[in-house]
């Protein structure tokens, strides 16, 4: 682990520089807080005006304190920040928290704060700027003057946050401790100068008292270190929970391709995710949620669960939900039936489907034991949701303790939905080990959570090293179709059949060279999508391909103003799946785009994405094992995969073009702005693919 890191958040002493001796104020609360939460080291007020703090000395300046501190808290504005940062930095203090705002986020004027601030650290770490500090549970340490810590106590547990909102740090902290949920360290990095989101989550991976690692995301700086981070985690055990906020500023920009269209930078925080292992918290309750339940250790190895419930509705509720979701509520089998039903017999009791409604569990706790063994024994059921109503309500302590005694016996997940509202009766049983939520919803996503962490598996697969492809001289700007063709071809991407014309008698030949049916279109670099202004024509051959060129051309030229000078005679493919396979690249990196092509391409956005992993290299492609996921992960596959009667594709040949395409786009980096084949045509098995259409932007 990184020793600044270390001692930053687990400090034998601390420095507080600007304190005051008002515990109301902002700059008086960090002391406050350390003695009040019972921090053990030494604290080291700084305040010139101030002579002690209540029983602790306060020092007139840094140059005073008796020992370097292992931690600095600097509560100075803007203006003065880096002046003390500076002084701690030269006595030899591992890190400091900067809580100021007025940096980057401000503007032109913050940026240059920031980066005086960045020059006065030297080798010192910085936690901040704009932060609100840090908080470990684990050893009652608390370097921040956040609100929440006015409440008295807060439950030690498993689940550690890094946000890069120092606002939401304390929401998450004041949540979880009214919901009975126990977290290890919570840490707000905001403006991240220094240490950043990923450093956090690389020490966390190797936390002892932390199991769940959960990420409030704004940004993320450093992909490739954020990759290897929660790869670590994932290899550690730990899995990462993340929300990640600005889902509406994926609306796509203006770009010459469909895949930039469909490829907005939130759908590259998806494929990032993904490949490196991260669940992606779809509400803010989510961040909490998921990781309660992950926190508790338990295995989800399939998809079937049963509902245990004494009230009717809300187990309907559970089970509609998870349906929706594609969880299984099967019925009991005949062997878990017979043990429910020599629990309790009447006609009060449901036994033979799902819900299992067992009438007064909640009030005998020797009942509900009995049905929560017979159940987590099923070889029917991977987890259990029990439902807490309101007959539950009248003795908590003994519903609670009757569920904790049965978890011994299983390692499948067991959480609780409660009915009424009652969150004192959540807490305690989260407390005991059974994670309880207040929403269906939250059920079905803390389950979907674990099943993909236990799916979850980390590509290890590195595609093989290729001497480059030698690629020609290529031109800046919009290729033509054909020269995009040329392109794919020397990646190794085959190509639909072709010949670049310039008049009717050329067309004539080529197509009658071509043989059967042939499609013409426009050739040009200025005009990506020909088919929007006229400039595509299919079903054509040598008796009619002559008389439709000048046709063309007139419809191109009233509709655009541009005169096409040459055209396209193509072999018109027929009887395959059409795709679309494209490159998108932003700040995240660059990615590969597999999804339903054609017309309808942006129309259904039936679409994956892998990014393409770096290394000091450069740029890797995709691996045949990962190419092929990304085919199974389409809506589409079916289609792909002979769906009622239909030939099967060449799915081998799909993959090697896939390869193919991300081979071009890693050797050529950032020469290529954009790279689409759309459609290309998979053809039934064994006769491969076809590229049918081509955009190419080179820089």
């Amino acid at each position: 682990m990184n020793e600044a890191i270390a001692k930053l958040l687990s400090p034998r002493s601390v420095a507080v520089i600007g304190a005051s001796a008002d515990p109301r104020k902002t700059t008086g609360r960090p002391v406050a807080y350390l003695q009040k939460h019972g921090f053990a080291g030494r604290i080291m007020p700084v305040n010139p005006k101030v002579e002690r703090i209540g029983e602790l000395p306060c020092y007139p300046d840094i140059a005073s304190l008796p020992e370097v501190p292992d931690v600095a808290v600097v509560l100075l504005g803007a203006e003065r920040a880096h002046l003390a940062v500076k002084e701690l930095s030269a006595r030899g203090c591992a890190a400091a928290i900067v809580l100021a705002s007025g940096y980057t986020e401000t503007g032109e004027e913050g940026a240059r704060r920031q980066q005086q601030l960045v020059e006065a650290a030297g080798t010192m770490r910085i936690l901040g700027p704009n932060t609100i500090g840090l908080v470990n549970l684990t050893d009652n340490i608390v370097l921040s003057p956040s609100g929440a810590l006015e409440m008295d106590e807060f439950q030690a547990g498993g689940i550690g946050v890094v946000s890069q909102s120092g606002g939401i740090l304390g929401s998450l902290l004041s949540r979880a401790a009214a919901r009975g949920i126990g977290l290890s360290k919570l840490i707000s990095t905001s403006n991240e100068v220094d240490l950043e989101l990923a450093d956090f989550i690389d020490h966390l991976a190797d936390d002892p008292a932390t199991k769940v690692i959960a990420l409030y995301v704004e940004t993320v700086r450093d992909p490739a270190k954020f990759r290897a981070a929660c790869l670590k985690a994932a290899r550690m055990g730990k899995p990462v929970v993340a929300f990640k906020i600005g889902r509406s500023e994926a609306g796509a920009k203006a770009a010459v391709s469909h895949t930039g269209a469909m490829a907005g930078a939130d759908s590259m925080y998806d494929a990032l995710f993904r490949q490196v292992g991260v669940i992606r918290a779809q509400s803010f309750s989510d961040l909490l949620d998921i990781p309660a339940a992950l926190s508790t250790g338990r295995k989800l190895r399939g998809g079937r669960v049963a509902i245990l419930t004494s009230t009717g509705g809300a187990g309907t509720l559970v089970s509609d939900d998870l349906g929706v979701a594609g969880f299984d509520t099967p019925a009991p089998d005949e062997a878990t039936a017979n043990a429910l039903r020599a629990l309790q017999t009447g006609s009060e009791a449901v036994l033979d489907r799902n819900p299992i409604d067992v009438t007064l569990a909640g009030l005998r706790p020797d009942l509900l034991r009995g049905a929560i063994d017979a159940l987590l024994a099923s070889p029917s059921y991977d987890a259990l949701v029990i439902i807490v109503g309101s007959s539950s309500l009248a003795m908590p302590e003994l519903l609670a303790g009757a569920i904790q005694e049965c978890l011994p016996n299983s390692d499948k997940p067991v959480m609780a939905y409660v009915s009424p509202h009652a969150p004192e009766v959540g807490a305690l049983l989260t407390r005991r080990g059974v994670p309880a939520f207040t929403a269906a919803e939250s059920c079905t996503a803390a389950l979907a959570g674990m099943l993909r962490v236990q799916r979850f598996v980390a590509s290890g697969e590195d595609a093989a090293a290729l001497p480059p492809v030698e690629a020609g001289e290529l031109p800046s700007g919009s290729l033509d179709e054909a020269q995009a063709k040329q392109l794919f071809s020397r990646f190794g991407v085959p190509c639909a059949a072709e010949r670049v014309v310039a008049s009717p008698a050329e067309a004539e030949a080529a197509a009658r060279e071509l043989g059967g049916r042939v499609v013409l279109k426009i050739l040009s670099s200025e005009i990506t999508h020909k088919s929007d202004v006229g400039g595509v024509a299919v079903g054509l051959d040598g008796d009619t391909i002559g008389e439709r060129i000048g046709r063309m051309a007139a419809d191109v030229k009233a509709r655009t103003g541009v005169h096409p000078q040459r055209f396209l005679v193509q072999e018109m493919v027929a009887g395959g799946t059409e795709l679309i396979l494209g490159m998108h690249r932003d700040a995240l990196g660059t990615a590969i785009l597999l999804g339903m092509g054609g017309v309808t391409a942006e129309l259904f956005k039936d679409t994956t994405m892998r990014l393409l992993a770096q290394d000091a290299r450069g740029l890797k492609p995709l691996g045949h094992a990962e190419a092929l996921s990304m085919a199974h992960d389409l809506k589409t596959w079916p289609l792909l995969d002979g769906f009622r009667g239909r030939l099967k594709a060449d799915i081998e040949a799909l993959v090697d073009a896939i390869v193919a395409f991300s081979r071009m786009a890693a050797q050529l980096g950032e020469r290529l702005v954009e790279a689409e084949i759309n459609p290309v045509f998979v053809l039934p098995q064994g006769q491969g693919v076809r590229a049918a259409d081509g955009v190419v932007v080179l820089a």
